[in-house]
């Protein structure tokens, strides 16, 4: 089964060469990409596509393009719950890439190249919390939200993934503008 919240993902080396191109689908067993392309296809079919993103983990298990895959499924459905139970999997699974802290919480600016676009696991790190602070301000959970995009904050000071954002429309919020 796809694990949502377990112990979580398989860890991939931080030192991992392919890791760049691995989150785009390199190295991605045929098998599994061909399962991913197919949940795509038959994505108005939601038995059907999950069978598929099913196979595509089977097939790679804690491969980022399969836990991408997933995650899309499940946002684009509108199925937040799940598609954040993906977003903890992929946090866990990007701090151990990135040799952080497991808790989000207690990661430092320094503990990663966070300032470097072209730094692709930092950055992964960075999408994934950014992902996960957003389920959470759309699911009602306020504080946990802010909490991670106030991190992302942190760890973007150069905004470079809109976290920002978030946080003038919490604001916003907090000042009785609901526009």
């Amino acid at each position: 089964m796809l694990p949502t919240n377990s112990a979580g993902p398989p860890p991939v080396a931080a030192d991992a060469p392919d890791f760049a191109a691995a989150c785009l689908g390199s190295g991605l067993p045929e098998a599994a990409e061909r399962h991913l392309r197919l949940a795509g296809l038959c994505y108005h079919r939601e038995e059907e596509s999950l069978a598929h993103l099913q196979a595509a983990w089977d097939a790679a298990p804690g491969h980022a393009a399969v836990y991408i895959g997933r995650y899309r499924f499940y946002f684009y459905k509108n199925r937040l719950r799940e598609a954040l139970g993906v977003a903890r999997d992929c946090l866990r699974k990007a701090a151990l890439d990135n040799g952080l802290p497991e808790d989000w919480r207690a990661v430092k600016k320094t503990d990663a190249d966070f300032g470097s676009f072209d730094a692709i696991l930092p950055r992964f790190f960075l999408f994934t919390l950014k992902a996960y602070g957003y389920l959470n301000l759309r699911l009602g959970q306020l504080d946990e939200g802010r909490a991670a995009i106030e991190k992302l904050a942190e760890l973007d000071p150069g905004d470079k993934l809109g976290g920002k954002v978030l946080l003038n429309v919490l604001e916003r919020q907090a000042d009785g503008d609901d526009d």
